[in-house]
């Protein structure tokens, strides 16, 4: 049967290295078996050193991605990653509004793990206003919650209202990512905050590794790509949480210096 097959989206810059971006999400769409569509928003240039150039696409060039994929493709669930400015981030929200993609997945990608922004204010405005309210699922990181729900958070009680506050900006369900300061810490705690009133914490333990690049690209990916195959909100966040453990437990030595999670570690296990 035509397009019976689960098909995920990822809205993402490609990057060069292949460890984080739109590769990050194609090799998790790949390892849950969902094939994965793309529609490039950039292309980066960089390397386990850093990021060293970045070309935006045109975005004449993503209406056109977004229209070609709706006249073939029966894309079931999509997610966003980093958008760069105000322009681009409008014309992503207009393009998914128009297209029936599915639920959408919002990787805000606001602040970095350690806490530098990397959105201009413009930009981040925009997204607060115009994309989170679209997210059938947020994913944002300890500081990311933060700057979204405008508060300090140092405790799991502070967590637990952030998240609230983030639902009541419109999206639906909600994991708020712990931070990873504490240099004593052996467990990494995320808050899942869902549409139904449900809330609960989820705990892995925590890796000492510079192979993290990619672990929140991935995270918000397997959720699409699980979203894509019918899985239960529920189910689809604990794979997603187990599915990034795994990655980033089994560290492979690509590049000298920060290196991406190993997806392979993770594929075809029984995460039920």
């Amino acid at each position: 049967m035509v397009n019976s097959y689960p098909q995920a989206l990822t809205i993402a810059g490609s990057d060069s290295d292949g460890s984080a971006g739109m590769q990050a999400d194609l090799h998790t769409f790949f390892a849950r078996h969902v094939y994965g569509a793309s529609v490039m928003t950039a292309c980066v240039a960089g390397n386990s050193y850093g990021i060293h150039a970045s070309v935006p696409m045109p975005t004449d060039f993503i209406d056109q991605e977004f229209k070609d994929l709706a006249d073939d493709y029966h894309i079931r669930a999509a997610k966003t990653g980093m958008l760069a400015d105000s322009e681009l981030i409008n014309t992503v929200v207009k393009n998914y509004q128009a297209a029936d993609f599915g639920p959408l997945v919002v990787d805000p990608v606001i602040m970095t793990k350690h806490g530098n922004q990397l959105l201009e204010e413009s930009a981040f405005n925009t997204l607060r206003t115009n994309l989170i309210p679209l997210a059938t699922v947020l994913t944002p990181n300890f500081f990311e919650v933060e700057k979204i729900a405008e508060m300090t958070i140092s405790s799991d009680a502070d967590m637990e209202k952030a998240a609230h506050k983030l639902q009541d900006m419109g999206a639906k369900n909600i994991i708020a990512k712990g931070s990873h300061a504490d240099p004593h810490q052996t467990v990494v705690k995320d808050f899942v905050l869902l549409a139904s009133g449900e809330s609960f914490w989820l705990s892995e333990p925590y890796h000492e590794t510079d192979r993290v690049n990619g672990t929140g690209d991935s995270l918000s990916a397997c959720i699409t790509a699980e979203l894509a195959k019918g899985t239960p909100m529920k189910h689809a966040i604990e794979i997603a949480k187990q599915f990034v453990n795994a990655a980033i437990g089994s560290p492979i030595e690509v590049g000298h210096k920060f290196g991406p999670v190993n997806h392979w570690a993770a594929m075809d296990r029984d995460f039920s």
